[in-house]
C-alpha cells in the first residue's frame, strides 16, 4: 500500500481495500516531532540531507550482520559466524553505495577515521550481543518485519520491527536492536514510545497484546524489557493521535518552531535554526510535498 498525498493538509488515498486514509505516520517521523518540530520539518517536508555518520552506519551494519545471523542453522549462530559476516554485509553495503566510503575520508587531508578500527568497534559490538542472548536458542517468527495499521481515525501507522519472536502458546516479544548505549531515565521514556508504537500496530493487526517489548542495548551490553497492556496501548494510541493533530495544526499555520536541548548537540541543521541565529529554507510548495510525514514502505506483496 501505497499513500499519495497532494497538499499538506489533504493527506488522502485510497488503499486496496477502499478505505480512505488521511495521513500516516512512523515511530521515527513522531519521535522527530515531539523532540523538535523544526527537526520534523526539516527532515520531512524539506528533506535536507544529513551527512551519515560512523555511529548510524554501524547501526546499520550490525543489524544486517543480525538479521542474517538466523539464516543460518541455529548451532552455527556463534560469535565466530557473525564476526565472518561482518565484512561480507560491509562488503556489499559498500558497492550499493561507494560514497559510504567517503565518511571515513576528511575533505582537507585526505584521511579520516581508520577504517580498521571501526570495524573492530562493529566487531565489538557484536561479541557483545552474545553476552545478552543465545541465538542458538532462538527461532524468530520475523526480521526486519513491515508492519501497518488503519486507526479509526483514517490515520495510518506504519513501521518495521526489528525481530519478532513467537512462543509456543502464542505470546508475542517484540525485539529492537539498539547499538547505542542504554539511555538514562531522562530518555527513556522516548525509546519505549517506539515500542509500544509497534506494539499497538501489532495489536490492532493479530489481535494480541505482545507479552514483552524488549530493547537491546548492544553499546553498553544491557536489556530494558517492558510488560505492556491493553491501557498501554490505549493511551499510546492517543498520543500518536495527539501528536497527528499537532503536525497538522503546523501545516496549516506554518509554525514549525525549534524546542533546543540537549539534542541539539547531534542535530545535523543548527546553522538552519532559529535557536542557533540560522534562518530555516522557504517551505517548499504544497505541489512539492509529497509523502509527507512517512517513510520509504516496500510495494504491496
Amino acid at each position: 500500500m501505497s499513500v499519495q498525498q497532494g497538499s499538506p493538509a489533504e493527506r488522502v488515498s485510497t488503499p486496496v481495500d477502499g478505505v480512505e486514509v488521511l495521513g500516516a505516520l512512523s515511530p521515527s517521523r513522531a519521535g522527530d516531532f515531539m523532540t523538535c518540530p523544526l527537526l520534523y520539518r526539516f527532515r520531512t517536508i524539506d528533506r535536507l540531507p544529513e551527512p551519515p555518520s560512523p555511529d548510524a552506519l554501524r547501526g546499520t551494519l550490525v543489524h544486517k550482520v543480525l538479521e542474517d545471523l538466523f539464516d543460518l542453522p541455529a548451532l552455527r549462530r556463534t560469535p565466530e559466524e557473525a564476526r565472518g559476516l561482518l565484512v561480507p554485509t560491509w562488503d556489499r553495503l559498500l558497492e550499493a553505495d561507494p560514497a559510504l566510503a567517503e565518511m571515513f575520508l576528511d575533505e582537507v587531508s585526505g584521511v579520516g577515521p581508520e577504517i580498521g578500527s571501526w570495524l573492530t568497534s562493529c566487531r565489538s559490538v557484536l561479541d557483545r550481543y552474545f553476552t545478552l542472548e543465545d541465538p542458538t536458542r532462538l527461532e524468530p517468527a520475523e526480521r526486519e518485519l513491515y508492519v501497518e495499521t488503519l486507526l479509526d481515525s483514517k490515520l495510518l501507522l506504519r513501521g518495521f520491527v526489528d525481530r519478532l519472536d513467537i512462543a509456543p502458546d502464542g505470546a508475542l516479544r517484540v525485539v529492537d536492536y539498539k547499538t547505542g548505549r542504554a539511555p538514562g531515565p531522562l530518555f527513556e521514556a522516548k525509546a519505549l514510545f517506539q515500542m509500544k508504537f509497534y506494539a499497538l500496530v501489532i495489536w490492532r493487526t493479530r489481535g494480541r497484546v505482545p507479552a514483552m517489548l524488549q530493547l537491546v542495548y548492544l553499546g553498553s551490553g544491557e536489556m530494558l524489557r517492558y510488560v505492556p497492556d491493553e491501557s498501554d496501548l490505549l493511551a499510546t494510541e492517543r498520543k500518536v493521535e495527539a501528536v497527528w493533530r499537532a503536525i497538522r495544526q503546523a501545516e496549516e499555520s506554518g509554525d514549525w518552531r525549534p524546542n533546543p536541548s540537549r539534542l541539539c548537540d547531534w542535530c545535523a541543521h543548527q546553522s538552519l535554526c532559529p535557536a542557533y541565529g540560522g534562518t530555516p529554507p522557504p517551505l517548499p510548495t504544497p505541489e512539492a510535498a509529497t509523502d509527507l510525514g512517512v517513510e520509504a514502505v516496500p510495494p504491496a506483496g
